[in-house]
């Protein structure tokens, strides 16, 4: 059996990136005033509830497409493209509130590191489907 310790290190960081984003989310809400359940208000407070509901739009994609890499192309290069895709994402959100019109670069990069997993993903399943017919 393959060990994934590695990427599972990394779905732990991604699942506190996305929990940092909340918290950050909660900050804002306090700091501009802005009452829950209202997700509009200070420009300030909408661009953190916009990163962080980017962010979790990303997860969806992320985290499964992660594991198959792992499996189908072990647990160090996803991990690495793991790391790549939590720097991308940090980047993305300090960007965001920031200012978000510097937020495309980081966007792209997780973008890409989200395309290579989900292609080499569904590469490693064919592949496997393949060598398991041969057999």
């Amino acid at each position: 059996m393959q060990d994934h310790n590695l990427v599972a290190l990394v779905t732990f960081g991604a699942l506190l990136v996305f929990t940092a984003s909340g918290i950050g989310v909660g900050r804002a809400r306090y700091k501009y005033g802005v009452q829950a359940p209202a997700v509009t208000g200070h420009d300030i407070f909408e661009r953190h509830i916009r990163a962080q509901m980017n962010t979790l739009e990303q997860l969806v994609v992320f985290l499964p497409a992660l594991w198959l890499y792992a499996i189908y192309w072990g647990d160090l290069v996803a991990a690495v493209l793991g790391v790549l895709w939590l720097i991308a994402r940090s980047i993305y959100i300090i960007a965001y509130v920031r200012e978000p019109s510097k937020r495309g670069l980081a966007f792209a990069a997780g973008s890409l590191v989200n395309l290579v997993l989900l292609v080499g993903a569904a590469a490693g399943a064919i592949r496997a489907l393949v060598s398991a017919g041969a057999a």
